[in-house]
């Protein structure tokens, strides 16, 4: 029952994620950490930052990561499979429209209003890994981890992916 639970909350999530990976990462916390229980937020807050270090798509890396956690070696073919199978049906079955309706008004304002909502979505995750991040390792370590990732990208122009490696090993050395 574990492997349905799991291509169904891979599915699910990626045939709602309009625009990929990032517009996933809100369902697929969604699914795995209310609704199936299988992590916390803050377990999740972890895979996705050694996702998001990681080279190739998020949505894979992820689906990959917690089928194997839930499921063994079974459950991270079900869940890479999950992730994989609604982008590529619907490749296989759009693809002869694409020139159809390339230049349609309508399917423009469809995509423009749907990137907000992914905003919003990803805004709130956020807020939900701050509210974390500020009870587990308190004001002092936050504020730091805040001040030095802002004069690392914004100032020095540092690759987000050092910087995440950089916080993951901050936080095994002083917050474990």
């Amino acid at each position: 029952m574990i492997y349905l639970h799991i291509f169904w909350a891979f599915l699910i999530s990626n045939l709602l994620g309009y625009g990929g990976g990032p517009a996933t990462i809100p369902l697929y916390q969604n699914e795995v950490v209310n609704h199936y229980h299988w992590m916390s937020a803050s377990e999740f807050g972890n895979i996705l930052a050694i996702a998001n270090a990681l080279p190739g798509p998020i949505a894979t890396k992820i689906g990959g990561f917690i089928g194997y956690q839930v499921g063994g070696p079974i459950g991270a073919i079900i869940g890479l499979a999950a992730t994989i199978l609604p982008s590529a049906i619907a490749v296989i079955i759009l693809f002869k429209f694409v020139n159809l309706f390339k230049d349609n008004a309508r399917v423009k304002l469809m995509t423009k209003s749907v990137q907000p909502i992914i905003a919003i979505l990803l805004g709130v995750m956020a807020y939900q890994f701050f509210l974390t991040a500020f009870e587990k390792s308190g004001v002092f370590h936050l504020v730091l981890l805040a001040v030095v990732s802002y004069f690392a990208l914004i100032k020095i122009k540092l690759h987000p992916s050092l910087l995440i490696l950089g916080a993951l090993i901050y936080g095994g050395v002083f917050l474990s």
